[in-house]
C-alpha cells in the first residue's frame, strides 16, 4: 500500500526526509508583535531569532485550517498518517480531524488517522520514523494505526533542556521571580513530557550537567537502547546537539541517533540554543 506521512510545522524533518515524497508538511503561523511569519521552506531562523529576542511579548502561532489538511488528504496515496503538536499547545490536531470530516464528507471514507503526539519536535519525528519502519515493512494500515498509538502511550519519551527561559516566562509559565533567580543561578531545568502536558523532572547548574542529566534520565527510561532510535533537535546549536549525541552513544548502545533542527514552531517553545529529545 502506498502511503503518506503528514505533519504540521512541529514535525522537524531531517534534510533528507524534506526530499522524500512520502512526508509533506503543513505550515503554522507564527507572529511576533505585529510580524507574521509561515512556518515553511522560507523560514528564516536567524532573522525570527532576533525578532523574539527583541520584543517583549511572547511569540503567537496559530494553527492551519482544516480545509488546508482536507486539501493535503486529496492525494494519491491510499494510506494517510497525520501527525501534530500536542493538543495541550495547540489546536492543530483539532484542526487536522475537522479537515478528515470535511474530506470524508465530500470524498467518502479513506484510510487517513489523525496522531496527537503528546510531544513537539523530535517527538513528532521520532513516531514519522517509527511509522515510515512500519510501512517500509509492508504493515497492514490498522496494524501501524493500533502499533503507533502503543508506542506513544507505552514507549515512547520526550525530554527537553532550554538554554533561557524567556518565552517560558513570557507566556506565563514561570513567574517573573522564578525566571529571575533560575536565570541568576544559571538552573536548567531538565524537562519531560506526560501525555502532552510539560513536567519537570531534574535540575543542574549549567547548560551542559543540565544535558548530562537529561541523557543520564533518558536512558534510564529505556529497556531496550540498542533497539531504539533516539532524536535530538536543536534550536541553532548544531555542536550542542553532537555533543547529546555523543553522550547518548557513551551511555547506551543506541540503534541510531538522529539530528535533526528545529523549524518555526519548535523554535519559538525551545528558544535559542534549546534541546528537545525522544527516543
Amino acid at each position: 500500500m502506498s502511503y503518506k506521512i503528514i505533519g504540521d510545522s512541529c514535525l522537524d524533518l531531517t534534510e533528507e526526509m524534506k526530499k522524500d515524497s512520502h512526508f509533506q508538511m503543513i505550515p503554522l503561523t507564527l507572529q511576533v508583535d505585529d510580524v507574521q511569519v509561515i512556518d515553511d521552506e522560507t523560514f528564516d531562523q536567524k532573522r525570527f531569532l532576533e525578532l523574539v529576542k527583541n520584543s517583549p511579548n511572547c511569540p503567537k502561532t496559530a494553527c492551519p485550517s482544516p480545509e488546508t489538511f482536507k486539501k493535503a488528504y486529496a492525494c494519491e496515496e491510499e494510506d494517510v498518517y497525520v501527525i501534530t503538536l500536542t493538543s495541550k499547545l495547540s489546536g492543530t490536531y483539532n484542526s487536522a480531524l475537522v479537515g478528515k470530516e470535511m474530506y470524508e464528507e465530500e470524498y467518502g471514507p479513506k484510510n487517513i488517522t489523525v496522531i496527537d503526539s503528546w510531544s513537539a519536535s523530535a517527538g513528532e519525528l521520532r513516531l514519522a520514523l517509527f511509522i515510515e519502519e512500519l510501512c517500509k515493512a509492508g504493515t497492514p494500515f490498522e496494524e501501524v494505526v493500533k502499533k503507533v498509538e502503543d508506542f506513544k502511550t507505552n514507549q515512547m519519551k520526550t525530554f527537553f533542556v532550554l538554554e533561557t527561559l524567556d518565552t517560558l516566562r513570557k507566556n506565563g509559565r514561570l513567574t517573573g521571580l522564578q525566571a529571575f533567580f533560575a536565570t541568576t543561578l544559571n538552573i536548567k531545568p531538565v524537562m519531560g513530557a506526560e501525555e502532552g502536558t510539560i513536567i519537570k523532572l531534574d535540575q543542574a547548574r549549567g547548560i551542559n550537567k543540565g544535558l548530562s542529566r537529561m541523557c543520564s534520565i533518558a536512558v534510564k527510561s529505556v529497556p531496550d537502547p540498542e533497539n531504539r532510535i533516539a532524536v535530538v533537535a536543536h534550536c541553532n546549536n548544531a555542536d550542542r546537539a553532537k555533543l547529546v549525541k555523543e553522550e547518548l552513544l557513551k551511555l547506551a548502545p543506541f540503534k541510531q541517533v538522529v539530528i535533526t533542527e528545529t523549524a518555526g514552531v519548535a523554535t519559538v517553545y525551545a528558544g535559542d540554543g534549546g534541546i528537545v529529545m525522544a527516543l
